[in-house]
């Protein structure tokens, strides 16, 4: 089967949360594809990843240092950027907050965690739309998590439910000014977070991480995990004219391990 490429010379892409993870998958891919890219995240390490991907793209890539709750932070961010074509909102923070935990920080990180995610996604849309025109496109990163749930990580789950209400709500809200609104829900995908998330799951059930690995791969129609180039593709054909009819669509990218 033939690959199939996209051409995004001439827009500007700004990925939150690009310097790691799913978010610098997605960002190459946006750059082999000749987009004007940004990368965006509250880390001194954006700069080295823009630089990075520059060197791997061939195209200029700018990093952005953000907070994403801090609403002047983002005015700043995107106040370097001339326009804006595509907003991939994928800046989150995962952790632990079980509910019995004795310790009051868990409240704290709670509220973290709902900051980032829902709120910081709300503010960074919000401020982002003001360099959008008709034929823009925003794409949430949610979870499979924002369809099911897992102990433990409460906040986390309730951030992404709470991504997919906010995105169906913009798909209508926005709609008479041309522009559409999705998110994909990714599965077990290996990056850095996650396998700390599979580690504190296997120590919290007593079990290895290999076996809980392969019980989550067992459970998958399509075996394996998923690498963050691999999640490149559905955002790039959201993002492309070719999704031009889309909107208010949660995309599962799990090989097959939630079926809606």
């Amino acid at each position: 089967m033939g690959k199939v490429t996209y051409d995004f010379s001439g827009k500007t892409v700004l990925v939150t949360g690009g310097s790691r993870g799913i978010g610098y998958g997605v960002a190459r891919g946006f750059g082999q594809a000749g987009a004007d890219l940004a990368i965006l995240a509250d880390d001194e390490g954006v700069f080295n990843a823009a630089e990075t991907l520059a060197a791997e793209t061939g195209q200029d890539v700018k990093g952005l240092r953000c907070d994403i709750t801090d609403v002047e932070q983002i005015k700043q961010a995107l106040g370097q950027l001339p326009r804006l074509d595509v907003l991939i909102n994928n800046a989150g923070l995962e952790r632990t907050t079980p509910i019995t935990d004795p310790d009051d920080a868990v409240e704290s990180t709670f509220r973290r965690i709902i900051d980032i995610n829902v709120m910081g996604t709300f503010l960074m849309t919000r401020h982002a739309l003001r360099k959008m025109e008709k034929g823009g496109r925003i794409i949430l990163t949610a979870s499979i998590w924002g369809r099911t749930a897992v102990a433990d990580y409460s906040a986390y789950c309730a951030s992404k439910h709470a991504n997919i209400g906010f995105m169906r709500s913009m798909a209508h809200e926005l709609a008479p000014l041309g522009i559409n609104v999705n998110a994909v829900c990714p599965g077990w995908v290996k990056t850095e977070a996650a396998m700390l998330t599979l580690a504190k799951m296997a120590a919290s059930s007593e079990r290895s991480e290999d076996e809980l690995l392969e019980e989550i791969i067992s459970g998958q129609v399509l075996g394996g995990l998923l690498e963050p180039d691999d999640m490149a593709s559905i955002y790039l054909y959201l993002a492309s004219d070719g999704a031009r009819d889309i909107t208010g669509q949660a995309y599962h990218l799990d090989r097959g391990e939630v079926m809606a």
